[in-house]
């Protein structure tokens, strides 16, 4: 039962993880230089940042559209489905 409980645990902490990189994308859509906006910008960018930033090195833009936060979130839902 404790196995059960730690891949809820672990399946719970990818799923917030893939929505701080969806809210952290959404985000920078707008203008985050001030405000509440640029705190929680920031914090967002500190967690997610360097992950996504894996993949923006080998994910070019695409008319001017970054997907590295769209493959980095479906790496993680890719993880989540064969762990579980």
């Amino acid at each position: 039962m404790i196995g059960g409980t730690l891949a809820s645990v672990l399946l719970q902490v990818i799923n917030l993880y893939g929505m701080m990189i969806f809210v952290w994308a959404i985000f920078s859509w707008f203008d985050h230089s001030r405000g509440i906006l640029a705190d929680i910008y920031r914090v967002l960018d500190t967690l997610v940042g360097p992950f996504v930033g894996l993949f923006k090195r080998f994910i070019p833009r695409v008319g001017g559209i970054d997907f590295s936060p769209f493959i980095a979130i479906l790496l993680l839902q890719l993880i989540a489905r064969l762990l579980f």
